[in-house]
């Protein structure tokens, strides 16, 4: 029997260590799962190619590897096209495998099954890099480029296009895709020195970490102790830092205190953030100004060009930069004072939230210390934004939500499936409003299909709560915000899930004590009016 393309393409992500594949079969792609069952690779069924990509996107967050996602042609892309979009802000590695109509029907508009204009150009639009395999040769350098490119460059989606009639072609000769190790990139040692000699010679110095720099935990860390400086730590950083720490800074640089502090530094070293609108200046109230004597730490050249003026631009991936700056000599600025300066800057972001955003931050860590090992998979939702200005996670990757970057809706509860898979031993709590947890209600059967150990905790407050309290802030009569929600009891038990309803802090922490003792999933309906 001859081994066609898609055959090869099991194999082939099979030599290239996947685990798993998320996706749902049609008639255009059947040939990418010729061979999947006899393979080692794990199928994951989606309900909808949106909850498919937010599945793969949680995974990759907590496992730190690809996301690998099976779509067919046309509505397969469109569908999955947000969560694409979500995970290219986020800078989250998916590889995208569509199939497309055969070479000689794409782009005619004869109406052929699936057909839309371009959907080459849709997929360029929501990915990193796309690419169309033309020949059975074509696959195996794009694999190639798929898994070095979240090594040596700025990670997000890759886009892989194949024509129906190309996946039923002869591959038989074609060899493995190389697994060789990438090398990530460096700034030139001149570069280097001269960073390490200003942070060296620095008297107040603050770090500002983003997600770029979770790979590079023991190096941050370092470094922080080094030049004793605050770590400002934005979204997806938190817990490079753990709490309790004294130089961790786990708040808002969007908060006036944070802001503060960074303004008084004499150097700033920034480390993998893209000082995006939703992490610096979450409000829009007013833009994060220039931090002072700037070294900027990023793999993306383009990304150096924005947003800020970076004074000495360190182009390289942050885990090897740091090991440079450190080899380098930093130096031993303990009397930077930065344990104090910390301590001030979280008082006062503390101080500057909400009593309903206090009270919220501290539900939160209820969850952190109540559930050992425990990662937050959030959507956008109060109780997440919140815990975006001042929630301080435990380790790197177990705070994680879609209310940053492209802000969808709908993302925690498949994102939350996926991450369980990659984390399989420990418990996941997937935190989403009611209202967003309608966006992708057909993924409630996630937990089960993979056996997770996920707490589904729905932030009831019956409709789109956030929108309704901007309406009114914005003297709008609110319209379209109060929507009545399932009876989540009900919901639960069509699943064969166990559910609990809680109105105060006492018996939230009993249902997440029991949650916590044994693998199991459980939905928790928060009343929320009885916390914000």
């Amino acid at each position: 029997m001859k081994k066609t393309l898609g055959t090869y393409l099991i194999e082939a992500l099979e030599a290239q260590g996947v685990r798993h594949v998320f996706g749902i079969p049609g008639v255009h792609n059947l040939e990418l799962y010729r061979g999947l069952a006899a393979s080692s690779i794990r199928h994951i069924a989606g309900r909808h190619e949106q909850g498919l990509g937010f599945m793969a996107d949680g995974y990759a967050r907590a496992c730190g590897g690809v996301g690998v996602c099976f779509t067919i042609t046309g509505p397969g892309l469109t569908n999955i096209a947000s969560a694409m979009a979500q995970a290219m802000q986020d800078s989250i590695p998916l590889l995208v495998i569509s199939s497309e109509n055969r070479r000689g029907e794409m782009g005619t508009g004869q109406g052929f099954l699936h057909e839309i204009p371009d959907q080459m150009g849709i997929a360029q639009r929501v990915s990193r890099h796309a690419e169309r395999i033309l020949t059975p040769e074509d696959l195996p350098p794009a694999l190639e480029r798929a898994f070095r490119n979240r090594v040596t460059g700025r990670p997000g989606p890759t886009y892989l296009e194949i024509p129906r009639d190309v996946l039923t072609e002869e591959a038989s000769h074609l060899a493995l895709p190389s697994r060789s190790p990438a090398v990530p990139p460096v700034p030139a040692p001149a570069l280097i020195a001269a960073a390490a000699l200003r942070l060296a010679a620095a008297k107040s110095p603050v770090i500002l970490v983003g997600g770029g720099a979770v790979a590079a935990l023991a190096q941050v860390r370092r470094v922080a102790e080094c030049l004793d400086a605050p770590v400002v730590m934005t979204v997806n950083a938190r817990g490079l830092l753990p709490p309790g720490h004294p130089l961790a800074v786990p708040m808002s640089p969007s908060l006036a205190p944070v802001r503060a502090l960074v303004a008084a530094a004499d150097v700033v070293l920034a480390i993998g953030t893209e000082f995006g609108q939703t992490d610096y200046d979450m409000y829009a109230l007013s833009e994060f100004a220039q931090p002072p004597g700037l070294i900027r730490i990023d793999i993306d050249h383009d990304q150096m060009r924005r947003s800020v003026r970076a004074d000495s631009p360190l182009v390289g991936d942050a885990a090897a930069t740091l090991d440079a700056l450190l080899a380098a000599g930093l130096g031993n600025n303990r009397d930077a004072q930065g344990a104090t300066r910390a301590l001030e800057a979280r008082a006062g972001a503390l101080a500057a939230l909400s009593p309903a955003y206090v009270r919220e931050i501290e539900l939160l860590n209820l969850i952190r210390d109540t559930v050992p090992g425990v990662t937050i998979v959030g959507d956008s939702t109060q109780a997440v934004y919140a815990g975006n200005l001042g929630y301080a996670a435990a380790t790197p990757g177990t705070w994680f939500n879609s209310a940053t970057g492209y802000g969808t809706l709908g993302y925690a509860l498949p994102a939350s499936t996926g991450a369980g898979l990659a984390r399989p031993d420990l418990p996941i709590v997937c935190l989403v409003g009611d209202g967003g947890l309608q966006f992708t209600l057909g993924e409630m059967a996630g937990p089960r299909d993979v056996g997770a150990w996920t707490a589904i905790i729905v932030w009831n407050n019956y409709g789109y709560g956030e929108i309704k309290t901007s309406m009114i802030a914005v003297d709008i009569e609110p319209e379209g915000v109060d929507i009545q929600p399932p009876d989540f009891s009900l919901l639960a038990a069509a699943y064969g899930y166990a559910h609990r309803r809680v109105d105060d802090v006492r018996s939230l922490e009993a249902a997440l004590r029991e949650f916590g003792s044994r693998r199991q999933v459980v939905v928790i309906e928060v009343r929320a009016e009885a916390f914000e």
